[in-house]
């Protein structure tokens, strides 16, 4: 995945866990695509602040993952509802109602991931 999209994803899910000043600096580099030197100019701290900050944030964004993998966890449960929606489609279209129980079986793995 690419970093800046891996970075925007673990914000989503962890931002709020930031400081106000973190949240600001990071949504504009992350999220607004600021420079690092227009981030600095825009909140009087230097270049070198911005970049150590952006560092601890990622690393703090990371840890928060690892620890509580809800992006990992939000990633098996929307794969599996695109299974469960391919099968639903199917499943009207042949007419093949053993393939509820493959639904069944997906939607308890959702659950049981949960």
């Amino acid at each position: 995945m690419e970093k800046i999209v891996e970075r925007s994803i673990l914000y989503d899910f962890y931002g709020e866990l930031l400081t106000e000043h973190q949240k600001n600096i990071y949504e504009d580099f992350v999220l607004n695509d600021l420079s690092l030197g227009e981030i600095a100019s825009d909140n009087n701290i230097s270049r070198q602040g911005v970049h150590d900050l952006i560092k601890r944030c990622d690393k703090m964004l990371e840890e928060y993952e690892n620890k509580l993998h809800l992006m990992e966890k939000f990633n098996f449960a929307k794969a599996n509802v695109e299974k469960i929606h391919s099968l639903v489609r199917e499943c009207k279209v042949s007419g093949d109602m053993r393939l509820i129980d493959d639904v069944e079986k997906l939607s308890n793995d959702i659950l049981d991931n949960l």
